[in-house]
């Protein structure tokens, strides 16, 4: 598996490489686009992007855990958590790794 993780500036370069915007303009593209998602996130909306994935946010409730060490119970209290569901294009992909390149 490959250790190296995506970036904001691996993403800015991306967009500078192959649209041709300077390096500025396309790092306040991918900050403007990463901002509209947040945003809409934050306000509760789903986030789908085709043949990527859909990312959105689950309300759950509070509910009684345990410790695992010592078996004592704890309260969890209620909180948003965010999700991402993949496209079946792109778990295909993944389970296809390089092959279809």
């Amino acid at each position: 598996m490959a250790e190296k993780t995506l970036t904001r500036m691996d993403l800015s370069d991306a967009v500078f490489r192959e649209v041709g915007l300077s390096r500025n303009e396309s790092a306040q593209l991918v900050e403007s686009i990463l901002t509209h998602m947040s945003d809409a996130l934050v306000r509760g909306e789903s986030v789908k992007i085709s043949s990527f994935g859909t990312f959105s946010v689950r309300d759950k409730s509070a509910r009684i855990g345990r410790n695992p060490k010592t078996g004592e119970e704890v309260p969890i209290h209620p909180r948003r958590v965010l999700t991402f569901r993949p496209s079946h294009l792109m778990k295909e992909r993944v389970a296809n790794g390089n092959r279809n390149r």
